[in-house]
C-alpha cells in the first residue's frame, strides 16, 4: 500500500510563488511508486485547496479560475485518521474524505516556517517533516536565532536589532549603537527570507529611509555590520539531532551588492524568457571554490548549527566569508530552503527522490519517538475541585 503524503505550500508570505515552485519540484521528485502525492495549496488569504489539477503549475497563472474549480478543504481528524476534507457538499461528486498518513510542508516564510503549520500539524497528531515548532520558530526569527547561536559560540558579525516602532524615539540611542557596528550596514526584517526588503545603510543620513524601508515588512529589524568582500557560502544539513550530515558547499553569485530576490530566483534576469527553476535558478558555483580545510570547517559548523537550533528534515545554513581576513560567520539557517536544496544534494551523490524518501523517513521516525513518551498522566483532578475556592485544585490543602 502507498504511503499518503500531502505537501503543504503556499501561504502568505511574500514568497508565495517561490512555495509554489519548490512544492511542484519536490511532488514531482516523490516516487509514484512508492506514495501517493496529494497536494495541499494555501491561498494568501489562508484557505486549503486540494486537487489534482495542483500538481499542474499553469493552474496557478489564473487565481481567480482556481479557486473556483479547486475544492477548498481542511484538514481534520477524524476516528484516530487525519483527513483532506472538502468544505462543500455536493449531490453530483462524491467528496469523500482523503486519509493522510504524512504532511511536508514546502512553505517558505510566514506561517510557514514560523511553526504556525507545524503547529496546527502537531495539534492534529499527524506525523510532518522538517523541522519543530520551537526550532522553525526560531530559526525564523534571526534576532532570537542570532542570540542563541552567539550565546553557543558559533561566528557571528557584529549585529544588534530595534523595533521599528522604537526608533523615533530612541534614534539617537540606536544611532549610537549602529555608529558602534561601523558603516556600512545590513538592516533585514527580522522573519522574512528570500531577501525581501534587506537595506544597505551606507551612512546615518541612509539610516533613517533603511528603517522606514525595513520595517515595513517587519516589526523587528536586524541591522548587521557589512562583511568587507563578501563571499556567500552556503551548506545544507539533513537529518535530526541524532544523526544528520552537511551536504557540498554552494558559493552563490550576485548581482549587486547584496543577493537580491531576483539574483535567487531569477537567475540574475541573464536568460531572456527562462523559466524559473526555483532557488536552483540562481547563479552558484558547486562545489564553492574554497580550501579542503575551509569546507570541512564550514561543514562542521552547519551541523553544529542545524543542532543547537534542534533542527530537523532539510535545511540550508548560509555563511558569509570576509575576503581580507578569511573570516567565516554564520549568516542564517533556512528550515525549508528554496528548492529544498535539492540541487546541494545532487552534487552529493543523493536524489531529490531519495532526498524526499529521507523527508518521509525522518517524519515516521520523530512520530514513533513522540509516541513512547509520557506527555500526561491519568487523573481525576476535577471530581474534587471546588467552584467556591478562589485557588482552585492546585495548592489547596487536601487535595489529592
Amino acid at each position: 500500500m502507498k504511503i499518503r503524503v500531502a505537501v503543504l505550500f503556499g501561504g502568505e508570505s511574500v514568497e508565495h510563488e517561490v512555495s509554489i515552485i519548490s512544492a511542484s519540484q519536490a511532488m514531482n521528485a516523490l516516487n509514484p511508486e512508492k506514495y501517493e502525492v496529494i497536494p495541499v495549496y494555501i491561498s494568501k488569504e489562508r484557505d486549503f485547496y486540494s486537487g489534482p489539477e495542483l500538481r499542474d503549475i499553469k493552474t496557478y497563472t489564473d487565481m481567480s479560475y482556481l479557486k473556483k474549480t479547486v475544492p477548498a478543504v481542511h484538514l481534520v481528524k477524524k476516528d484516530n485518521q487525519v483527513v483532506i476534507e472538502s468544505l462543500k457538499k455536493s449531490f453530483f461528486k462524491k467528496n469523500e474524505p482523503i486519509p493522510v498518513d504524512i504532511c511536508i510542508p514546502v512553505m517558505h516564510g510566514t506561517n510557514g516556517e514560523d511553526g504556525s503549520i507545524q503547529g496546527l500539524l502537531e495539534m492534529l497528531k499527524v506525523p510532518y517533516a522538517g523541522c519543530d515548532v520551537i526550532s522553525a520558530g526560531c530559526g525564523q526569527d534571526k534576532a532570537v536565532m542570532k542570540h542563541i547561536l552567539e550565546n553557543s559560540g558559533l561566528p557571528m558579525c557584529p549585529w544588534t536589532w530595534i523595533y521599528a516602532c522604537d526608533y523615533e524615539d530612541h534614534k539617537e540611542e540606536i544611532k549610537a549603537k549602529v555608529n558602534e557596528l561601523g558603516y556600512p550596514v545590513i538592516l533585514k526584517p527580522a522573519c522574512l527570507g528570500s531577501s525581501v526588503g534587506i537595506v544597505i545603510a551606507h551612512s546615518e543620513e541612509e539610516l533613517d529611509a533603511a528603517v522606514e524601508e525595513a520595517g515595513q515588512y517587519d516589526e523587528k529589524i536586524v541591522i548587521e555590520q557589512m562583511v568587507k568582500n563578501l563571499r556567500e557560502i552556503n551548506c545544507s544539513v539533513l537529518g535530526d539531532h541524532f544523526d544528520c550530515k552537511a551536504s557540498v558547499l554552494e558559493e552563490v553569485t550576485k548581482g549587486a551588492e547584496i543577493l537580491d530576490f531576483k539574483d535567487k530566483y531569477l537567475g540574475n534576469g541573464k536568460t531572456k524568457g527562462a523559466k524559473s527553476q526555483g532557488m536552483a535558478s540562481a547563479s552558484r558555483i558547486v562545489p564553492a571554490p574554497v580550501s579542503l580545510e575551509t569546507t570541512k570547517y564550514i561543514q562542521d559548523l552547519a551541523v553544529k548549527t542545524f543542532k543547537t537550533l534542534g533542527a530537523s528534515g532539510v535545511c540550508r545554513i548560509d555563511f558569509m566569508i570576509d575576503g581580507e581576513s578569511n573570516e567565516v560567520f554564520v549568516n542564517e539557517i533556512n528550515t525549508i530552503p528554496g528548492s529544498l536544496a535539492f540541487y546541494l544534494w545532487k552534487e552529493a551523490g543523493i536524489s531529490f527522490s531519495e532526498l524526499m524518501d529521507a523527508l518521509v523517513k525522518q517524519a515516521i521516525d520523530r512520530q514513533r519517538r513522540r509516541e513512547k513518551r509520557i506527555t500526561s498522566f491519568d487523573s481525576n483532578i476535577l471530581s474534587n475541585f471546588s467552584a467556591g475556592s478562589a485557588k482552585g485544585a492546585k495548592g489547596v490543602k487536601g487535595v489529592k
